[in-house]
């Protein structure tokens, strides 16, 4: 659908429930309460439904906009969701009802939803959100912010290669507004816990470098997590972190998860693909920044993305 034809459903419906992905960053919970705030100032009834996994770096732009327990809308959106395996336990029940519609940005969007409106052209699902955002109404300060929140993140304060000049005009549109990006971008950009310094200092020791230096691999163990007392927003977007060594063109960050397994997060400057790395291992992303989860251990996720890696490399 169009960015005009999506707003046009959306202005129809009267009782929306907003959902994001696992693990969610500022991408997906900055469209969503974007998404939701610009509902309601159509005089909707429209919710985004809480996910577990939120650090307490996002909450705020939650605040006052979590469903209650029980609620049981019409209409169903999810955003910056690419695929199936990326909807939360908590989301699976509407997952298995059928969801409306799908804003994304993906290229590995997998189509699950009835009505899709996706740009695999954006650096930030927040863009195509502000488009549609725009459309229904005026975009005010308190609709801005998290969307200004989804776009600078997701181009890592438009640092990163996804970096477009249309990135750059919609975060000027948003600052227009009056936000506090400054506070946002120290909030996100040039504020670290002890913790999270600690980490870093741990990841170096322990990084393995490849192909001349070109590819880094690195590890977070839950041991180590615990041994600092760090929490999951201690260890937000340390996938970016790898990639800052000089020389290296392809980063992998490996975390240790919870309930079993690794989430790889493959980051690329260079020729390799970082998606279809992932893809091997049932992930996806873009081409400069892609993921997927494997069984196994740290060292059995090593083994699996290496071997995903040249089997790119060689075709």
């Amino acid at each position: 659908m169009t960015i005009q034809e999506t707003a046009a459903l959306l202005r129809a419906q009267n009782d929306v429930l907003i959902l994001t992905h696992r693990r969610p960053d500022g991408d997906t919970v900055g469209c969503a309460a974007g998404l939701c705030r610009a509902l309601r100032a159509l005089g909707k009834r429209a919710w985004v439904l809480y996910n577990p996994d939120t650090t307490a770096l996002f909450t705020p732009y939650l605040e006052g906009l979590i469903a209650p327990e029980g609620a049981e809308p019409a209409f169903v959106v999810s955003v910056d969701i690419a695929g199936r395996g990326l909807f939360p336990q908590v989301e699976e029940r509407w997952l298995a009802r059928g969801i409306d519609l799908a804003i994304d940005h993906h290229p590995s969007y997998e189509g699950f939803a009835r009505e899709s409106c996706v740009d695999a052209a954006r650096a930030a699902c927040g863009e195509i959100v502000f488009e549609i955002a725009q459309a229904l109404g005026p975009v005010t300060a308190d609709i801005a912010l998290p969307l200004y929140v989804a776009v600078a993140t997701d181009t890592g304060c438009f640092m990163y290669g996804n970096t477009s000049p249309a990135s750059h005009r919609t975060a000027a549109a948003l600052m227009e507004t009056g936000i506090d990006y400054q506070a946002v971008n120290k909030r996100h950009f040039r504020t670290k816990s002890l913790r999270r310094l600690q980490l870093e200092s741990g990841i170096i020791a322990g990084m393995e470098l490849h192909n001349g230096g070109k590819l880094a691999i690195a590890s977070v163990s839950l041991a180590r997590m615990a041994e600092l007392g760090a929490t999951e927003e201690d260890a937000d977007d340390i996938a970016a972190f790898v990639g800052q060594v000089e020389g290296v063109e392809s980063s992998v960050t490996i975390r240790e998860l919870r309930d079993g397994g690794c989430k790889l997060s493959v980051r690329t400057v260079g020729g390799l693909n970082a998606t279809k790395v992932c893809a091997c291992l049932g992930g996806g992303g873009h081409a400069a920044a892609a993921g997927c989860t494997v069984p196994g251990t740290i060292e059995e996720a090593k083994a699996a993305i290496l071997e995903a890696i040249r089997a790119v490399e060689q075709k």
